[in-house]
């Protein structure tokens, strides 16, 4: 048979929707290009190692290259070579030899396999970008693989979570599961790890409700990392906007990926996902040509417009994606309604998320981005959570995004690292953050549940090693990347890492106790770093991207003092959803309620007499009352009824010494502990023997002791106490 004998037929096709959609007949393919002079749609064998067939795109419609082919079927590896100009200095930088992932490949074969031909110039060449590279790519380059996207969802519906009532669990997909024993070894670090009925029961027996995963969108390990034979872990390097990361596939179908989300609704827990659409893998203008450079430089990427050859960098990471320009825009929206309606998240935390809003170089919170976000029927309504700054001049937007955003507040963060340590003068930004951040989220309307609520996250410093380091050990990292924030507001309690002191380690339990307390009886959203609720370590590494090894995973061979962490942690996140003074919708207004005398919040003095204005600003100030009235809540339930709950006391000593507070005296009852960061001893298995069948119940929250707590209360240096008086209120 001749070679024209066996050419696949093409039909002309359609320029929308874009990628390779197979209708169940052929496959339809389009890609925007608008300075593209030629397109060829390369086919490659089953193993995606021959070219097979190189076929001219000749339809193009609005700048969309198009064709269908009647007789493609799910599974055909494919790529692109775009022929254009090659004018690095004029933003121009097409190169046909260079093979090219489909920006909408909902599927990808293979990996990148580091060479120089996959660089659009010649390294090495004193010219740098300028020169041009004519080695083939397409040995070390990705392919795109035509998918059939259907999937039995069977009865699969959002749970919806209230934002009030949300607990996030912030994890990565491969470090939560490669060391759980109970998950059998071939799914470890997978989406299937995942849906194991080991980790689902373990997300319900600590209670959280959402858990917001690290990148799962394809990513590249970046060159410099493979040469140290590291990897990117944390996966902060997109390569498609589509596709699951293989590599966290233990079948390598997207299938695993949608049966995760599934056995994960089905336990009542939200799936939201970390997304990159700030830059991409490609880098700057020495970076590879695997993708968007290759198809359209100058539409997918921002460059600088007094000199094209370069990149605005935004990011820190050499490129910024160009989402003023409609089509790029387009793409991003695309991909977020496909992981919505094909995928079935619940929401995204939008990585540098100002890189995003920048129109003319400024951030505009009115943006076309946020715009298209406000009026999509698809999005409108999943959670939307963005990381408020990026490195750009004017970058840091914290409380300034639009209404319907929630937003990671560092000033929250920060606020309370600096409480906890010790620092003077800031007990006024730690009552700001306690209650919700209201000067930062009250305009516009907004409300508590605006401001993510987290001590620590994966970038920086677990919770252990918060209170165990006093500066960032990243040696691991290499000598040219240590990385990692300086401005770590930790306090190591006395000694640098590692010790058998049992005092400095009874301190150091308590630190991380009064941290997980104020976090979960803040008002807002909580957000928990996996691996915090038992102590888990990174030995002092607080830029840990590159650490896909056991600095990084969740170990969960945790020891009593784990166990005791985690039983605390469990009957805090209990508490909270038992208790709605903590979880309010709405702001405290700081009046008295219904007429009466008492406010819905009171800060008090350790002396129980209320602060004044000047007290805010004292440096020696550490220690804080704050009253909260169970019947100032200004709520109602599912049914229309008024919400009401008991009263609350959160007594705050951030001192070294013990300070004695006097209690205040009001109607209806006396107080009674709830529980005391410096007293508790409880202990629960983390990886319980019931964890491989039925979830158990929600535990037994802390037990309010039954004595008065009399007219004061002495709390030890370093420690917080919760009393509550159980009342009726008329």
């Amino acid at each position: 048979m001749n070679a024209a004998a066996r050419a696949p037929a093409v039909w002309p096709g359609r320029p929308y929707p874009r990628g390779a959609t197979w209708d169940g007949e052929g496959v339809n393919f389009a890609l925007f290009s608008e300075g593209a002079e030629r397109v060829e749609l390369c086919l490659f064998d089953g193993m995606g190692r021959r070219a097979t067939h190189r076929i001219q795109m000749r339809e193009r419609t609005d700048y969309v290259w198009h064709c269908y082919l009647p007789q493609a079927r799910p599974g055909l590896l494919y790529g692109y070579r775009v022929h254009g100009p090659y004018r690095p200095e004029d933003g121009l930088r097409f190169n046909p030899n260079k093979l090219l992932l489909d920006p909408y490949a909902k599927s990808i074969a293979g990996t990148v396999r580091w060479h120089d031909a996959l660089f659009g110039y010649t390294i090495g060449d004193p010219r740098e970008d300028l020169s041009f590279d004519r080695r083939d790519s397409a040995p070390f380059a990705p392919r795109a693989r035509v998918l059939e996207t259907a999937f039995t969802w069977g009865d699969d519906h959002r749970p919806s979570v209230p934002w009030n009532e949300t607990v996030i669990y912030e994890l990565n997909v491969r470090g939560f599961t490669i060391l759980n024993r109970l998950v059998p070894e071939p799914l470890r670090g997978t989406y299937a790890g995942l849906t194991h009925l080991s980790a689902i029961s373990y997300l319900k027996r600590l209670g959280v409700t959402t858990v917001e995963l690290m990148p799962v969108h394809a990513f590249v390990d970046d060159r410099r990392l493979v040469n140290q034979s590291m990897r990117n872990y944390w996966g902060y390097n997109t390569l498609g906007y589509f596709a699951p990361e293989g590599r966290y596939s233990a079948s390598g179908r997207i299938q695993e990926f949608k049966t995760m989300v599934k056995a994960l609704h089905s336990a009542g827990i939200e799936v939201i996902i970390d997304v990159v659409y700030n830059h991409t893998c490609e880098g700057n203008q020495l970076g590879p040509t695997l993708s968007l450079r290759g198809v359209d430089n100058a539409t997918y990427y921002r460059l600088d417009p007094s000199a094209p050859r370069y990149y605005a960098d935004y990011t820190g990471c050499g490129n910024t994606v160009n989402l003023p320009h409609p089509h790029t825009l387009q793409l991003v929206m695309d991909s977020l309604r496909y992981w919505v309606e094909d995928m079935h998240v619940d929401g995204f935390r939008f990585d540098l998320a100002p890189a995003l809003a920048r129109e003319a170089g400024g951030v505009e919170s009115w943006s076309s981005f946020f715009d298209v976000i406000r009026q999509d029927p698809v999005l409108n309504g999943v959670n939307l959570i963005a990381e408020p700054w990026d490195i750009g001049l004017g970058g840091y937007q914290v409380g300034n995004f639009p209404a319907g955003w929630a937003e990671w507040n560092d000033r929250y963060r920060d606020g309370m690292r600096a409480y906890w340590k010790g620092d003077g003068g800031v007990i006024g930004e730690f009552a700001r953050r306690l209650t919700g951040s209201s000067d930062l989220y009250s305009r516009a309307g907004r409300r508590p549940h605006a401001s993510i609520n987290y001590v620590t996250s994966h970038d920086g410093f677990t919770l252990a090693d918060l209170v165990s380091y006093n500066e960032p050990h990243n040696e691991a990292n290499g000598p040219d990347d240590a990385g990692g924030h300086e401005h770590n507001l930790s306090w190591n309690c006395g000694v640098e890492g590692r010790t058998d002191d049992p005092a400095v380690l009874a301190l150091r339990a308590r630190q991380q106790r009064n941290f997980l307390a104020t976090l979960f009886l803040s008002h807002g959203v909580p957000m928990l770093l996996a691996g915090d609720e038992f102590g888990r370590t990174q030995r002092g590494n607080n830029n840990a991207y590159c650490q896909d090894n056991e600095i990084s995973w969740v170990d969960w061979d945790v020891g009593e003092d784990g166990e005791r962490l985690f039983a605390f942690a469990r009957r805090l996140i209990a508490l909270r959803h038992r208790h709605p003074v903590f979880r309010r919708r709405d702001f405290f207004q700081g009046r008295p309620l219904h007429g009466g005398d008492v406010k819905d919040v009171l800060w008090l003095r350790p002396d129980g007499q209320e602060m004044s204005e000047d007290e805010w600003a004292h440096s020696h100030a550490r220690s804080l009352a704050v009253y909260l009235s169970g019947a100032g809540l200004h709520d109602v339930d599912a049914f229309g009824r008024t919400l009401q709950d008991d009263d609350f006391l959160m007594l705050f000593n951030a001192h070294h010494e013990r300070v004695a507070f006097e209690l205040p005296q009001l109607d209806n009852g006396p107080w009674r502990r709830v529980f005391d960061t410096a007293a508790f001893e409880a202990r629960e298995p983390v990886l319980a023997p019931d964890a491989a069948g039925a979830p158990d119940a929600m535990p037994e929250t802390f037990r309010a002791e039954r004595a008065d707590a009399g007219p004061r209360y002495e709390l030890e240096g370093r420690a917080l106490a919760l009393l509550t008086r159980s009342v009726k209120h008329g």
